[in-house]
């Protein structure tokens, strides 16, 4: 059956389990987490207690892994011009798809990396695929997620060619995917304002990477403005996007049966938003 599925990056404090509930809590039908603490190197393993916890939870409130996107450390750079730097960053990352191999989890999302202005884009990019090919080698079951960014300083993933020139080099296809946040895609210069532009977007995103590749969504407004490549969300129909691209996407068929994540900034609107969403359809 084809479904949307929405929901909002909610809290894992005080455990892992604790996400689904916060999510069912919204009326959310998919939702967002980090698998630890995003803004530190190193957490403590999950434990059994939280595993058997968040698959309770989840069985309990009706999560499947297709609706669920997690999201890894913001710390993370697999395109690292450095070798210290990288190698941190691709431990670090197989931690996190370790841990969502032990949570039951299907994907791992990730901002694809930067340069840091110290080696051309070509260059990161390769260095991105080559972190993805090491981290599915050494895992099963989850797939890398690779989000479109919004090109702000030196990160890469901001055109839909930086997504498929990696997926390219990527060696196990059936294990690699895309996220695409509508905010990024706006600042980063796509106007999926209007309808035009709206259907030029997607139709130059097929023919790139190609839907079968995509495997959740980020549903943000721009606080920024088209091609300002600035990342920074609002919430929904108060930034410069607007509604109206946001019931094209409840509209249409090729969104369907993916985790649509809200990271909108005020989480005491996520429930409103959500319905809001739902209430688009048809």
């Amino acid at each position: 059956m084809n479904m949307k599925y929405i929901g909002a990056h909610v809290s894992i404090s005080g455990g892992v389990e604790n996400a689904p509930v916060n999510a069912h809590e919204i009326g959310a039908k998919a939702f967002g987490l980090f698998v630890k603490n995003q803004r530190q190197w190193f957490s403590s393993p999950i434990t059994k207690a939280n595993i058997d916890g968040f698959k309770k939870n989840c069985e309990k409130y009706g999560y499947l892994p297709i609706q669920i996107l997690p999201h890894d450390s913001y710390l993370i750079n697999l395109g690292h011009p450095e070798k210290g730097g990288l190698q941190r960053s691709r431990n670090a990352f197989l931690d996190e798809m370790q841990r969502c191999e032990q949570l039951g989890l299907g994907r791992l999302n990730f901002h694809p990396g930067s340069s840091l202005g110290l080696i051309s884009e070509e260059a990161c990019l390769k260095i991105v695929a080559e972190s993805i090919n090491i981290a599915l080698e050494k895992t099963k079951g989850v797939s890398a997620v690779i989000e479109n960014t919004a090109g702000q300083g030196s990160n890469v993933g901001y055109k839909f060619e930086h997504l498929q020139f990696i997926i390219e080099l990527v060696e196990d296809k059936s294990r690699v995917g895309v996220c695409l946040d509508t905010c990024h895609a706006f600042t980063s210069g796509y106007d999926i304002r209007t309808a035009e532009g709206y259907q030029n977007t997607f139709q130059h995103f097929e023919k790139l990477i190609g839907f079968k590749y995509l495997k959740g969504m980020h549903l943000n407004d721009s606080k920024k403005e088209h091609g300002s490549r600035v990342d920074r969300h609002d919430q929904l129909g108060d930034g410069h996007l607007g509604v109206e691209v946001f019931k094209r996407i409840m509209n249409d068929a090729r969104f369907d049966n993916i985790p649509m994540i809200l990271e909108t900034p005020d989480e005491s609107r996520w429930k409103e938003e959500i319905s809001l969403l739902y209430g688009m359809i048809g």
